[in-house]
């Protein structure tokens, strides 16, 4: 019943920004570890940014210096803030968390939101 909805996502041009935002919704009662996630077709899914439940943060050296992964948990939200766009970081952003429900504790996965960097 718990379902992560991805939004912020669409074309840029390199050098933009744009930030990427993921939402709960249905029946929850904890969000753990959260992350956000890229994936080209053809290409294995990649990690990009991860954060714990008290804030500490890992980066993928691609994006390191760029990206900055926040979290609300007062909101149970988690963003992505991208500046400094790239071609390369063209791809399909999923939402990753690990969440506590009725009966137990799962990783749950957004539909993905496309970042589209291109002239």
């Amino acid at each position: 019943q718990v379902r992560l909805v991805e939004s912020g996502g669409g074309l840029v041009q390199p050098g933009g920004s744009l930030r990427l935002s993921c939402a709960p919704s249905g029946t929850f009662f904890s969000i753990y570890d959260m992350a956000w996630y890229r994936q080209v077709p053809g290409k294995q899914r990649e990690l990009v940014a991860s954060i714990t439940s008290d804030g500490s943060t890992n980066y993928a050296d691609s994006v390191k210096g760029r990206f900055t992964i926040s979290r609300d948990n007062a909101k149970y939200t988690v963003d992505l803030q991208m500046n400094s766009l790239k071609p390369e970081d063209t791809a399909l952003y999923n939402c990753n968390a690990r969440i506590r429900t009725y009966p137990g504790t799962l990783d749950y996965w957004g539909q993905g939101t496309q970042v589209t960097v291109s002239s």
